[in-house]
Formats: structure tokens, C-alpha cells, sequence
């Protein structure tokens, strides 16, 4: 059993920064790569960011740039660090977590959060 629990979303203005936050419980040996997507009204869910059990982060092309995925091992936590905010990256951000076998593997993961809203927006 995993539970992962989102947090830090809200609403900023264009240029603004915000940090999400995912933290992992439960069955913590079943997540060896974590991630991050969102889905926007009307448009399906996309990749933000990932980190695989290899250790590599892939980023869509979009936040490439402003957008930083890290993962405090310790804690079990994945962050999504995004700056210079605009109001295209408005949606619900999913935390997204699982155990794969390949080292390259960008997911979708096993486990889902529930989501975060993040509103960019003057």
C-alpha cells in the first residue's frame, strides 16, 4: 500500500514560483521513481517531470528550463520546483510514484495522488 499526498499548490501570478511537495507512505520499498504530471480542463494528462530508478530526469518540453524535480530520498518526498509560472501551466498537478525494473522508464507509475490545483493567473 502507497499513499502519496500532495501539497504546496495554489494560485500565483505570471513570473511567480511555487513548490509542490509529494510525500510517499506505506509501502515506501515498493517506489523506486517518481513524478510529476498535470492536466488541464480539456486536455489530457501530460508529463511534467520524472525521476527514473536510474537517477535521470526527463521534463516536457514546456518547463524544461523553469521547472526542477527533486526527491529527498530520506523523507520519501518528491518536489516540483517551478518558477517563472504562466498561466499555460495552470491545472491539477498529479503526483505520480512506482516501483518499474528499467532504469529508463519516465513512467506513468503505479500510484497516483490526488491532485493539487495550481491557478497561474493576474
Amino acid at each position: 500500500q502507497v499513499q502519496l499526498v500532495e501539497s504546496g499548490g495554489g494560485l500565483v501570478q505570471p513570473g511567480g514560483s511555487l513548490r509542490l511537495s509529494c510525500a510517499a507512505s506505506g509501502s515506501i520499498f515498493s517506489i523506486n521513481a517518481m513524478g510529476w504530471y498535470r492536466q488541464a480542463p480539456g486536455k489530457q494528462r501530460e508529463l511534467v517531470a520524472a525521476i527514473t530508478s536510474g537517477g535521470s530526469r526527463g521534463y516536457a518540453g514546456s518547463v524544461k528550463g523553469r521547472f526542477t524535480i527533486s526527491r529527498d530520498h530520506a523523507k520519501n518526498t518528491v518536489y516540483l520546483q517551478m518558477n517563472s509560472l504562466e498561466p499555460e501551466d495552470s491545472a491539477v498537478y498529479y503526483c505520480n510514484a512506482g516501483r518499474v525494473d528499467s532504469y529508463d522508464d519516465y513512467g506513468p507509475y503505479a500510484h497516483w495522488g490526488q491532485g493539487t490545483q495550481v491557478t497561474v493567473s493576474s
